[in-house]
């Protein structure tokens, strides 16, 4: 029985049909997600095509030691930040076989906000071998930990499909 409701399925479900079609591969880069993206995916049968792997990566060392993120984007910009984000996308391409990665860096809280970081804000990127590349910055409110993660899940995976980032991609 799955833990996320039928959109969220849903959209898990294109993707990896979408993508299995292509050979595509996916790789995550999580931090407030806690690995529910890479979950969602492989929720769907037959995901083993298509979800290569998925970093959770929690804490600052984390993000630098799995995903090459550098410690002066961290001092500089936090660890919920546009950069910090990039970075992790970056480094999810790096250092898999993926043809596209997703990374998401949140505020989901209940606490661990502040006036320019609020409780809901969450970077996220989408990102293509082939260059093309998604940012997000969602402010989804200080809606509940549950609900704030399973946003930034949703809006992920829509990235993953987004137009811009698949440009031609999905023709035959």
């Amino acid at each position: 029985m799955s833990h996320f409701p039928d959109d969220v399925l849903a959209l898990a479900r294109d993707i990896i049909t979408n993508f299995t079609a292509k050979g595509w591969m996916v790789a995550t880069a999580e931090s407030c997600t806690g690995g529910l993206i890479a979950g969602a995916l492989t929720e769907i049968s037959g995901s083993s095509a298509v979800v290569d792997r998925g970093f959770v990566t929690y804490t600052n060392t984390a993000k630098i030691e799995m995903l090459g993120v550098h410690e002066q984007t961290l001092v500089q910009f936090g660890a919920v930040s546009k950069e910090t984000a990039l970075q992790m996308v970056n480094g999810a391409l790096f250092r898999s076989r993926a043809d596209l990665a997703v990374a998401v860096t949140g505020i989901a809280g209940p606490g661990g906000g502040s006036a320019d970081k609020p409780v809901g804000l969450v970077h996220l990127a989408a990102k293509a071998r082939t260059g093309s590349l998604i940012h997000r910055e969602m402010r989804y409110g200080d809606i509940g930990r549950d609900k704030v993660r399973l946003a930034t899940v949703r809006t992920a995976l829509e990235m993953l499909l987004h137009d811009s980032l698949n440009r031609n991609r999905f023709k035959d």
